[in-house]
């Protein structure tokens, strides 16, 4: 009320329900600029501006002296963490507007743990600890557990094996951890730690990684500069398969556990660790059997607070962007198959069942899946969140950004800017497809009686598996009207007008259609508070070069699927973030010289550290 009044002073002309508008906005921003000419209303702006400089000298003067002291400097320090705390919640509280749109935390560390936190953070930075870590995250690498698309069940299949090599491996490398905490091999070998803590009225926290890996193509091993399941430490890398995706998980969770009991620390929260097997082909022996395990151990909605492989965080020219993933696309691999009758090539009918589902292919990827904006998605509010808080975002896009929150136009333009310069707007803003798989035919003189395609879906977090059957009907019936064909499309059946030239058969390739993930509690919700003011804070005491600036957190959304699609009941805050820099792959999972940054991996360890301690003594969780 007292801003409407003084703005009304200022703006004689505008009405009290205009003015209740404003108020929205930090006031300071609306105040007209200060015209030296305008001797009538000088005094007032005067003392403003000199109220603002007072406050602009004095938050510099504190910038300044807690850069320079040297009491700031030790990582981990009480002091550096207190310090850092206060200028946090300076920085982040200082515009209204900034709060209300993309609201922060400030960093969060252990108080009553603060001895654990202090004592591993001198032991993580020095050079004997740091070769340890590399070389438990090689040996891990050098254990090939490769995740077949085609393997039985464990027990029926002699590849499963490789996985109780690793167990072994883990049982020498983290003798602690096997000596204190429960562990419960899951369908033989995926594997639940349980670290009993002292209070069972607090829900337990989860940490969970996978264990395998994917497959390297034999021809392209020559192209590694180490050998891909080598582990081999350059001086800079770790190389090998695995070590971006998710061995990192793996061991630096087992190393953050084995280093805390190592001087002493006992939990008053439980912890559970789990581990999965086969992630890379959907969870399928792993994580299914790690669910159903913990859901009769623990009972649904068990957890506190559930912590996966997934997003990271990106270190810029003037910030850190983190982005720990709050949702997860669907998915939806759909098989179009066509059967008709087959004969001699020499004789062919107009159109061979090849040629028919190549039009299939064709009609589809005529009409891609709109990309849209939508101003309640997570993907909208990553980029608010930019908009807000990254410096290095241009201009013209930040412009763009802030008046799409209420200018459908700006929206329009902005979808259309994005999807100029930007590759990975489709994919965050809209379902996508993708033809991977085709087969038909046997032989060059035999006509094909049958030909298949598999088309991949990531289904858009605001659409559904039902929305999509639909519309993939609708886009292909004609093509199968125009050639003759009856049509079965996921059991509703059509028949050809006129004599049938064949079927097209249309339905979920593996029987594993997925819905979009639920959207993890994000604002006040206090898991999200803690995971956000964890990072901060872990971030903030690092002692690399260039992370000396300011880190903001903005949600974001797995384009892809993790375990943690199995994982629903167990929670509903689920966090998909591994804490890996983007600029400490060398050159992404999934592909040829998969490497990840030494020091990467430590910062890796450090945060599940700081995760574990905080999570221990936070009233956040509950």
């Amino acid at each position: 009320m007292q801003q409407t009044e003084e703005a009304s002073r200022l703006y004689p002309g505008r009405t009290a329900a205009d003015l209740q508008v404003d108020e929205k906005v930090n006031f300071y921003d609306t105040l007209p600029s200060y015209d030296v000419a305008d001797q009538s209303s000088g005094r007032p702006k005067t003392k403003r501006f000199f109220a603002v400089a007072l406050c602009s000298a004095l938050g510099l003067t504190l910038f300044y002296l807690g850069a320079r002291s040297p009491h700031l400097r030790g990582c981990g320090s009480a002091a550096r963490t207190r310090v850092q705390e206060h200028l946090s919640s300076l920085s982040w509280g200082d515009h209204a507007e900034a709060s209300a749109v993309c609201p922060q935390t400030t960093a969060i560390a252990p108080q009553k743990n603060v001895a654990f936190l202090d004592t591993l953070e001198a032991e993580y930075g020095t050079d004997a600890f740091k070769l340890k870590a590399y070389e438990s995250l090689g040996g891990a690498v050098r254990v090939p557990t490769v995740a077949y698309d085609d393997l039985k069940p464990p027990g029926q299949d002699e590849r499963w094996e490789i996985f109780g090599e690793l167990h072994a491996y883990l049982e020498q490398r983290f003798p602690l951890l096997h000596q204190n905490l429960k562990k419960t091999h899951v369908n033989k070998y995926a594997l639940v730690y349980h670290w009993q803590g002292s209070d069972d009225s607090h829900k337990p926290a989860l940490l969970t990684a996978h264990q395998d890996v994917v497959p390297v193509e034999p021809l392209t091993i020559d192209v590694w500069q180490h050998p891909p399941f080598s582990g081999y430490y350059d001086g800079e890398y770790i190389w090998g398969r695995g070590s971006c995706d998710d061995k990192p998980g793996l061991v630096g969770t087992l190393t953050a556990v084995e280093e805390l009991l190592r001087i002493g620390f006992k939990p008053t929260r439980t912890i559970v660790l789990a581990y999965g097997i086969d992630e890379e082909r959907g969870g399928i022996s792993g994580a299914t059997a790690i669910r159903d395990y913990l859901l009769g151990a623990y009972g649904e909605d068990a957890f506190s607070i559930l912590i996966d492989e997934g997003g990271g965080y990106e270190v810029g020219e003037d910030a850190i962007t983190s982005s720990p993933a709050v949702a997860e696309k669907g998915k939806f691999d759909v098989r179009f198959e066509i059967s008709a009758p087959g004969g001699h090539s020499s004789v062919p009918p107009e159109h061979t069942s090849i040629g028919m589902i190549a039009a299939i292919v064709k009609e589809l990827e005529a009409n891609p899946h709109a990309a849209h904006l939508n101003r309640s998605g997570i993907y909208y509010s990553l980029l608010q969140c930019q908009a807000e808080h990254d410096p290095a975002l241009s201009p013209h896009l930040r412009k763009l950004i802030t008046h799409s929150r209420k200018s459908d136009k700006a929206l329009r333009a902005l979808e259309a800017e994005l999807e100029r310069t930007d590759r990975k707007f489709r994919p965050l803003a809209g379902t996508t497809q993708a033809a991977d798989v085709v087969r038909g035919g046997v032989k060059t003189n035999a006509l094909p009686e049958l030909a298949s395609v598999i088309v991949n879906h990531r289904i858009d977090v605001h659409s559904s598996v039902g929305f999509l059957k639909e519309r993939i009907t609708r886009i292909v019936s004609p093509v199968a009207e125009r050639f003759g064909l009856d049509v079965n499309a996921f059991g509703a059946k059509t028949a050809a007008a006129g004599v049938s030239a064949g079927q097209l058969r249309i339905s979920d390739a593996f029987g594993t259609a997925l819905e979009p993930a639920p959207v993890t509690p994000m604002g006040d919700s206090g898991p999200f508070q803690l995971l956000s003011g964890t990072i901060i804070g872990v971030l903030g005491a690092s002692n690399r070069t260039g992370y000396d600036k300011k880190t903001f957190i903005a949600p974001g959304m797995s384009t892809g699927n993790t375990d943690t699609k199995h994982y629903w009941k167990l929670t509903k805050h689920i966090f998909r973030y591994g804490h890996i820099n983007a600029g400490d792959s060398f050159n992404g999972a999934h592909t040829v010289n998969e490497a990840i940054r030494a020091e990467g991996f430590i910062e890796a360890i450090r945060f599940f550290t700081w995760v574990i301690l905080n999570a221990d003594e936070s009233p956040l969780l509950e």
